[in-house]
């Protein structure tokens, strides 16, 4: 029998910490010793409680965070690069990356990027899967695997949509780290801030999006991610028929009477 993913999260619960408070749920990166490696068991945790949260009707946006005081996450754990693994198992692991990525994509919540410190390989990934990233300004981005002789094949489709193309060429080929700063210039980072200013401008940002009508959220979620490939004009007409579908919901109609009547809207999610 395969495990559920209320196991597979028991099993990582000391490594991938989850927590709820006024619809955020918050997702914390917690191995320190391994600077917050991609084990297998923490992206299983990673899948399992990214799962919990879209399932959970009482959380309307998921912070993804760090507990170590420096590093984010140190990317994928190079042990699984083990020749004396059979190449067949390395390939089925790498699936769990896939899952992880598509898995935020199809979220229909917003998430938000905790960048408390350094976000590298694989990590840089998880997060460009992410909405938004607010990072700290002692925070470093980079794909150092070219440096090792690997490459970041896992996040490259991320990268290169979000990232301008000779930008993400310089990434990817050199390997070096980008500052906040830097990441910031080159679309990677939406706001650098500093360490005092960190934890109020991560709960300023998932306030404010776990205060959106979660049915709006869902349908903008999701024409968001699948017009990006689309060509031009097959992207209006799905979009047009989005909006019309929109405007089919009882929170479309409660926000726009709230807008009139110059008040908070009562969001009903239908």
């Amino acid at each position: 029998m395969s495990e559920q993913p209320a196991d597979i999260a028991d099993q990582a619960a000391d490594k991938v910490l989850y927590g709820v408070a006024d619809g955020v749920a918050t997702i914390t990166l917690n191995e320190p010793s391994t600077r917050n490696a991609l084990s297998p068991q923490v992206l299983d945790g990673l899948i399992a409680l990214f799962t919990r949260a879209r399932e959970d009707e009482a959380v309307r946006a998921i912070v993804l965070a760090s507990s170590h005081e420096t590093v984010f996450s140190s990317g994928a754990n190079l042990g699984g690069f083990s020749l004396e693994e059979p190449l067949v198992h390395r390939h089925f692991g790498t699936e769990r990356f896939v899952t992880l990525f598509k898995l935020i994509g199809q979220l229909g919540k917003p998430t938000l990027v905790a960048a408390s410190g350094h976000v590298l390989a694989g990590a840089l990934g998880i997060a460009l899967a992410c909405d938004l990233i607010v990072a700290k300004d002692t925070a470093t981005f980079g794909t150092p695997e070219i440096n090792i002789g690997a490459f970041p094949f896992m996040i490259m489709a991320l990268i290169y949509r979000n990232v301008q193309r000779k930008k993400a060429n310089e990434l990817l080929l050199l390997g070096e780290r980008w500052s906040a700063r830097q990441a910031l210039e080159a679309g990677i980072v939406n706001k650098v801030v500093s360490a005092d200013e960190f934890d109020a401008a991560v709960r300023e940002w998932a306030t404010k999006l776990a205060s959106k009508s979660p049915a709006i959220m869902r349908l903008g979620k999701e024409a968001m991610r699948r017009q990006m490939d689309m060509g031009l004009d097959d992207a209006l007409d799905y979009l047009r028929a989005q909006l019309t579908l929109a405007t089919s919901t009882e929170d479309i109609v409660e926000g726009v009477t709230a807008f009139f009547q110059k008040r908070e809207p009562e969001w009903k999610g239908r």
